[in-house]
């Protein structure tokens, strides 16, 4: 057994390997050097392609997937597009406030002076209620939007104001009595109402009565915004149509929420920072979902620092990638280069969107050294089984 170890020896030092072994160690050699191609692992190959339809026959149609650059005309382009966005949100939802009209459900306490006998037809004097539940006093508007009134028989005041309800009992009135002076009030708001769910601390429904609920105020009614609250991700539903508000923006665009009125049947959700996760893998420290700030702000430099970083051992700087809409048949990929650390200031001005994904890629030596480290053990292996052979 020394003598045939002896002989493999020399044929290796030599030069000289033949046979099986000869075979084995040039393919592991070529195996090697090829490594360097074909890594395990992800890594982002350009051009990138995705399937974007199929043709007659059912094969998929691929189309390249561009990706851009980050630097200051992008960061630019995106400013513009978000102020954009903002404005025109602004202007459909920003309404002048319009009196109270009063409709089916809500109360009216109506009062005609020098005539005290009238007011026994909407409760006893001073009656007052003792909880939520309790009828209140006075004339309830029904479902058709009519009134009846003592001596004015049944009137229609739905989508009138307190204004014109009176000049409309006063006329009535003006036969049984000389010269009547009636005073209309609400005594209670039931007509219209506003939903609001989500990430506030007490939310449900709110009422809407004489004076207009602004943005602001809508938020304030439900106990403002929760700590998991994302204030960049409002939801405004109005005659089916959605509307995302974002507060954020709007203050640093000079825009005023309390010029957005809220109307009969809006319904406003306020979205929790959990669902507005972005996803950080690859070659960074920790792996892992990062979470907006309570502002909804959320840059690539915030994400990066969640995630601990580049991992400074396996990650190639240069190669930073951000999918945007990538379950969509048109997503977006941006790449930074940030070998420089001047470039981190183009990252913390890129503003990450919801269910984005942050991936930085390995170099090529770290590639190489997990394919070594795959193959080495099977390379070992063959040799053995060729020495005991011999």
């Amino acid at each position: 057994m020394r003598e045939t170890g002896d002989q493999i020896s020399k044929d290796v030092i030599g030069g000289g390997v033949r046979g099986p072994l000869s075979t084995l160690s040039l393919l592991a050699v070529s195996v090697m050097l090829a490594s360097c191609a074909v890594a395990p692992g992800q890594k982002m190959i350009q051009p990138a392609t995705i399937d974007v339809a199929h043709d007659a026959q059912g094969v998929a149609q691929t189309a390249p997937v561009p990706v851009m650059n980050i630097d200051t005309t992008l960061l630019a382009q995106q400013r513009a597009l978000r102020v954009e966005d903002g404005e025109r949100i602004a202007r459909d939802l920003s309404t002048a406030p319009a009196p109270y009209l009063v409709g089916p459900g809500d109360v009216l306490q109506i009062t005609v002076w020098d005539h005290p006998e009238l007011a026994i037809a909407q409760g006893a004097p001073g009656q007052t209620t003792t909880r939520a539940a309790d009828p209140v006093p006075g004339f309830v508007v029904d479902q058709e939007g009519n009134l009846q009134f003592p001596f004015a028989g049944t009137l229609h005041v739905a989508g009138l104001t307190t204004a014109q309800i009176r000049e409309k009992i006063q006329a009535a009135l003006v036969k049984p009595f000389e010269k009547p002076q009636v005073t209309v009030r609400i005594a209670s708001f039931r007509a219209k109402q506003v939903f609001i769910e989500g990430e506030v601390h007490t939310p449900g429904v709110q009422p809407l009565n004489d004076v207009p609920m602004t943005l602001y105020d809508a938020i304030g009614r439900a106990g403002g915004f929760a700590a998991t609250a994302d204030q960049s991700r409002l939801l405004l539903v109005r005659n089916g149509k959605s509307y995302r508000i974002d507060m954020t923006s709007m203050f640093e665009n000079g825009f005023d929420p309390a010029q957005i009125v809220l109307r009969n049947g809006d319904l406003l959700r306020v979205k929790a920072r959990d669902d507005s996760g972005v996803y950080v893998m690859g070659e960074v420290t920790k792996p892992s979902t990062a979470l907006p700030m309570r502002d909804g702000k959320l840059t690539l430099s915030d994400a990066l620092s969640q995630a601990g970083s580049f991992n400074s051992a396996s990650a190639d700087p240069a190669q930073v990638y951000v999918i945007r809409d990538s379950t969509t048949t048109r997503p977006q990929v941006y790449r930074l280069d940030a070998k420089s650390p001047v470039a981190m200031v183009l990252a913390d001005q890129f503003s990450l969107a919801p269910h984005d994904i942050v991936y930085v890629d390995g170099n090529g030596l770290v590639r190489f050294s997990r394919v070594l480290n795959l193959l080495l053990p099977a390379v070992n292996a063959g040799l053995t089984g060729v020495i005991v052979g011999k």
